[in-house]
């Protein structure tokens, strides 16, 4: 039955190392924010470049060049409106940066609870025997014990790395949040002092 716990844990840690690659591939600072839709932005000082800035932000598909192309969309509208539909938008795109991270934060949980209970079945089972048929040998009852405690310590030696990972992704999801959050306010600022120039 210890192994069965074991099976589990196996089965934790390799959905916990998918979804560190996968996070790891798609949280890539120059995939979320590419260069090119950087530039193209902060180049677009005029009504003549915005379409240049839309073909730019076409060819890189990202998290910010979709913010950009709603904004370019929505460039019409009043100022408050378009904020307020590219808040909107922005949600989208943090949960699509998010998928996986919930994932690794069940890991983090499981793991370690996988193992406790996989040491307290084999201690049941192991003073279950003890009971019937006492102690014969001091070592095998060690060599028991060390063996059970082993459920614990890979429940553990999941979760750390699981939580590292959990960590640095959510710090790094924040700090593109903001990054593409000062470009997007500072895209619609220039813009709209251009519409309200006369």
């Amino acid at each position: 039955m210890e192994l069965l716990f074991i099976g589990f844990l196996i089965i934790t840690s390799i959905v916990g190392i998918a979804f560190i690659i996968e996070r790891s591939i798609a949280l890539r600072w120059n995939k979320v924010l590419p260069p090119a839709v950087v530039s193209a932005v902060n180049a677009c000082r005029n009504n003549e470049d915005i379409g240049m800035l839309e073909r730019v932000c076409e060819s890189n598909p990202s998290s910010l060049s979709r913010l950009i192309i709603k904004a370019i969309e929505n460039l019409k509208w009043p100022k408050e409106e378009n904020e307020e539909a590219l808040q909107t938008h922005a949600r989208q795109e943090i949960v699509k940066l998010e998928r996986g991270l919930v994932v690794l934060e069940i890991v983090v949980g499981i793991a370690p609870l996988l193992g406790l209970v996989g040491t307290i079945f084999g201690m049941m089972t192991l003073f279950s025997d003890l009971g019937k048929t006492g102690i014969p040998d001091p070592s095998a009852l060690a060599t028991g014990i060390a063996v059970i405690l082993n459920s614990t310590l890979l429940g553990l030696l999941i979760a750390i790395p699981c939580l590292i990972a959990w960590n640095y992704f959510n710090n790094k999801v924040q700090a593109m949040v903001v990054e593409m959050e000062t470009i997007c306010t500072e895209f619609l600022r220039r813009q709209y002092n251009l519409i309200e120039q006369p």
